[in-house]
């Protein structure tokens, strides 16, 4: 049987410290956080250890503060809160989130954007922000309209907040180049280009993996509305890195 979280605890399922692979600032030296449980079910999540909400283990917010003094290394970039879902532990990744800024470190919410009332509550927190939509294939949930309006929403309060959030769009060889064309269009009808800094379409790895003229296709369906995209697939896969 699982212990009941205490009052002001988490569930983790591990911190350390590797090269960004992702995004806009891969290449980057980042201590990962990563957070137990997500409401989600992606069926090309690389992390699916990471999903159920009895995963990882309980620590209290003042142990996870010694784990991370005790793991960081020197010029690390930013601390990445990823998951999992950190939404689903907005209260933890706040606590932590003012820990690492203390620490003078970078903070980077990695998130699937779900909640936009809990993202609201943890952006003032958050120093790099990336708004991370899902097409419909990945089959993350049976809401998926509700599941764009609140990922859509976030990048409203995240642009309006002048965080310059970034895009990332997972793309697979099933995936409809013109769903992502609507969804482009819905994105920049919800804010201007000069607010983001980036639109990555990330190739899923290991499942389903697009072909190039299928990201071809991915890519000229977004070029029109911001000639700025970038097809990048998971660096980190490439280095063997974690």
């Amino acid at each position: 049987m699982q212990r009941k979280r205490s009052p002001g605890g988490l569930r983790l399922s591990e911190i350390f410290t590797s090269i960004e692979g992702e995004g806009v600032l891969a290449g980057t030296k980042t201590m990962f956080v990563r957070l137990a449980g997500c409401p989600l079910r992606c069926h090309w999540c690389d992390t699916p250890y990471a999903i159920p909400i009895d995963s990882g283990d309980e620590f209290s917010i003042e142990e996870v503060k010694k784990m991370m003094s005790a793991q960081l290394e020197p010029n690390t970039y930013k601390v990445n809160f990823t998951g999992g879902e950190p939404l689903a532990q907005a209260d933890a990744v706040i606590e932590l989130a003012k820990f690492a800024r203390e620490k003078g470190i970078k903070t980077y919410l990695e998130s699937a954007c779900y909640d936009a009332k809990k993202f609201a509550k943890v952006l003032p927190f958050i120093d790099i922000c990336k708004v991370e939509f899902k097409l419909s294939d990945a089959g993350a949930t049976e809401n998926y309209p509700a599941l764009l309006k609140n990922e859509l929403e976030c990048l409203k309060i995240a642009a309006e907040a002048g965080k310059k959030p970034y895009i990332k769009v997972v793309v697979t060889n099933s995936s409809d180049p013109a769903e992502l064309a609507g969804l482009a269009k819905k994105v920049f009808a919800s804010t201007s280009a000069k607010n983001i800094a980036g639109f990555i379409i990330q190739p899923s790895y290991g499942v389903d993996e697009p072909l190039l003229d299928r990201l071809f296709a991915f890519y000229d369906a977004v070029y029109p509305l911001y000639d700025q995209v970038r097809v990048v697939p998971q660096l980190h896969k490439l280095m063997g890195a974690r």
